[in-house]
């Protein structure tokens, strides 16, 4: 089974733009902040820019010994040897693995307890479930679960399960006892002034947090 860090940076591109941080700017800080996997978030377009910037991540990670994810694009997983995360309306999980082969890493979102315990029988690696609290990251948001919900769909599927959504350093330690095995990151990841520096002491500081 899926070891997965406590800690998942998400680099989520719309905002990476608003901080002016590139997106292997980002990576290459995350990852000397020592996190173990990163998951590249574009909800736009794939330009032949970001193709090539995101080649540039899937370097950095293999040379950390990282796992890079792709949010909703089977293809561009495929082509940067790269897992892949689904939302419930994107690939199925199986046509996905057929897709992307036995090894690839395969994560599922899901948004309450109906939509969380189909994913015992599904080809996927790792369960996430969220929003736990409001969160700035979607135009969109679906409705918060909250820490009862994680502590409750803890029990309804034995896979790895992240919890994402508003989750900080103030509140993620309450996520963790909840029964998740990993938080997804995106704006607790990026401070008001941010910087290649910045965002590296900013991993360093979750990582202390994850290990308390």
């Amino acid at each position: 089974m899926l070891r997965l860090p406590r800690v998942y940076p998400i680099l989520d591109t719309e905002s990476l733009d608003r901080c002016g941080i590139a997106l292997a700017v980002a990576a290459a800080a995350y990852l000397e902040g020592g996190a173990g996997i990163l998951q590249i978030r574009h909800k736009s377009h794939w330009s032949r820019d970001l193709f090539a910037a995101s080649g540039e991540v899937a370097r950095l990670c293999r040379e950390a010994g990282a796992h890079l994810i792709i949010n909703d694009r089977a293809d561009f997983a495929a082509l940067l040897d790269a897992g892949l995360h689904v939302g419930q309306d994107d690939l199925s999980p199986r046509d996905a693995r057929k897709l992307l082969g036995s090894d690839a890493i395969i994560g599922l979102s899901s948004h309450s307890a109906a939509q969380l315990a189909p994913a015992a029988g599904e080809p996927v690696d790792y369960v996430a479930l969220g929003p736990v609290f409001i969160t700035g990251s979607k135009r969109q948001p679906d409705a918060v679960v909250g820490l009862e919900e994680i502590r409750r769909c803890r029990g309804l599927v034995e896979k790895p399960l992240v919890a994402i959504g508003g989750i900080t350093l103030e509140n993620a330690r309450d996520v963790w006892t909840a029964g998740a095995d990993s938080v997804a990151v995106i704006a607790g990841l990026l401070p008001a002034a941010a910087s290649a520096r910045s965002l590296r002491e900013r991993m360093e500081e979750w990582g202390r947090a994850a290990r308390l």
